[in-house]
């Protein structure tokens, strides 16, 4: 099949969104594993209806926070050289280049052949989300004019969250309580690196290191004011009060105010909620999964690789995302030299710290200073990739905002792994070969000592369930 074939019949699966195209996958995979065709269409449909809640929950928070941001940028009368477009239009930029047609079937090879030789756990089912690798192939490409060169690009890429993946996942299943999953997510993996080494510094830091911000203590210590439903709705007083107050007659900005608190609030409840009816379809693949890996080969242990969006619902993922907002602007407002004004991706900060959760102990206060840091060099890579985005945008026919010259996002946009990518494109096979030698060094270590690797992840074996 030739490649604009192949490309029409991804851009037909990937076209039916992720709600549909994912439970299709567990409904397969499900058969494979030997799971009753009634039990398995009931699981994969049940995990499309939570998918679906769980969109609509996040299309309530963007909504909300969206306008307020505007109305923030708008009233201190913020404006930048490049425009954050946010990450949807990213993931159309990426499927809309060739190289999207070829990193799906070569990444799931990739990820069948490194699950058949023992190298990862994960099976990665969140075809849509490879999208991200796309992205980094669709730079790779346009720096150095070569497709091939994007492909293998993206497919290290795609390894690499692999082994991310794997990695994280016993520290996200215990604190989540979402058993036999791992997240294999090209955004929300980038920040774990960086979240270990800030939170050993802030372990060395008297005082700071005893503040316990972690939802149950904070609950405890403020009462009806640490329930997440007042917190969500709190936050969204004070968010849309900077941004509402005194403009226009009172009664509309406090009816703006009143409705984002409310809205807001109701996010930190339903997206809990909605995560549980995902569970609620995806245990039985698990557990399918699981007894047939133990017929073919013992006791091997196999991990579900999802979207990220199956975790931002931890209440300490949502305050901190809120709480960001603010700060985010006010680091783009006061870095030097930065000609980017975050603004169409702001609602996606709750997915920049959901798997820094476990290594912080769900501790709001330790995510938001984490956060803080890692947004600074964020902010600066949106600014590095800008003119590589617009050029795949280009290429891909995506119509730009009217007026912009270049378009960027927090998303993938200000993501370092991307950036490095793009940058060792100048000597890709020198670059190229030092990250599959230096993932494959970090792969034998955590076969080594795994227990080591997990407990830096966040994971904690004393609290194992007996």
């Amino acid at each position: 099949m030739e490649i604009g074939g192949l490309q029409t019949v991804v851009g037909f699966f990937l076209g039916l969104g992720a709600s549909v195209l994912l439970p299709i996958i567990l409904f397969i995979l499900s058969l494979v594993f030997g799971a009753k065709p009634g039990k398995s269409i009931r699981s994969a449909l049940m995990f499309g209806v939570g998918f679906i809640g769980l969109n609509l929950v996040i299309g309530l928070l963007s909504s909300n926070i969206g306008p307020v941001s505007q109305s923030m940028v708008s009233r201190f009368g913020l404006q930048y050289d490049i425009i954050d477009v946010g990450w949807p239009a990213c993931a159309s930029i990426a499927f809309g280049s060739k190289i999207s047609t070829l990193i799906i079937p070569a990444g799931i090879l990739l990820n069948l052949l490194l699950i058949f030789t023992k190298v990862t756990k994960t099976i990665n089912i969140d075809i849509w989300n490879y999208w991200h690798f796309a992205f980094v192939g669709g730079l790779v490409q346009w720096a150095t004019g070569n497709i091939w060169y994007g492909l293998i690009s993206a497919l290290i890429f795609s390894a690499a969250m692999l082994y991310l993946a794997d990695w994280t996942g016993p520290a996200i299943q215990q604190t989540m309580k979402l058993p036999g999953i791992s997240i294999p997510h090209g955004f929300s993996a980038a920040p774990i690196p960086f979240a270990i080494l800030i939170n050993k510094i802030i372990d060395l830091i008297p005082g700071l290191r005893d503040v316990k911000g972690d939802p149950e203590t904070v609950k405890k210590k403020f009462g009806l004011m640490g329930e997440p439903l007042i917190m969500g709705v709190v936050i969204g007083l004070v968010l849309s009060g900077v941004a509402y107050i005194g403009v226009g007659p009172w009664t509309d900005w406090l009816g703006k105010m009143l409705s984002t608190g409310v809205s807001l609030g109701a996010v930190m409840v339903l997206m809990p909620r909605m995560v549980s009816l995902l569970m609620e379809g995806l245990i039985p693949l698990s557990d399918a999964a699981r007894d047939f890996l133990q017929k073919k080969s013992g006791d091997r242990e196999i991990y579900i690789g999802l979207d990220s969006a199956v975790i931002v619902g931890h209440p300490t993922a949502i305050a901190t995302g809120l709480v960001m907002v603010p700060i985010t602007l006010i680091l783009a407002i006061i870095l030097p030299g930065n000609k980017v004004i975050p603004f169409g991706d702001l609602a996606v900060l709750p997915f920049l710290v959901c798997m820094v959760i476990p290594i912080v102990k769900a501790n709001v206060f330790r995510s938001i200073v984490i956060s803080t840091v890692f947004m600074i060099p964020s902010i600066y890579i949106m600014n590095f990739l800008a003119e590589g985005t617009t050029a795949a945008a280009v290429a891909a026919d995506f119509a730009l905002p009217e007026g912009a010259n270049l378009v960027t996002s927090i998303c993938d946009g200000g993501n370092w792994i991307p950036a490095l990518f793009l940058a060792l494109s100048n000597n890709f096979w020198i670059g190229n070969i030092a990250v599959v030698a230096v993932l494959a060094v970090l792969w034998w270590r955590l076969k080594k000592n795994p227990a080591g690797w997990h407990k830096l992840a966040g994971y904690e074996a004393e609290k194992v369930e007996k």
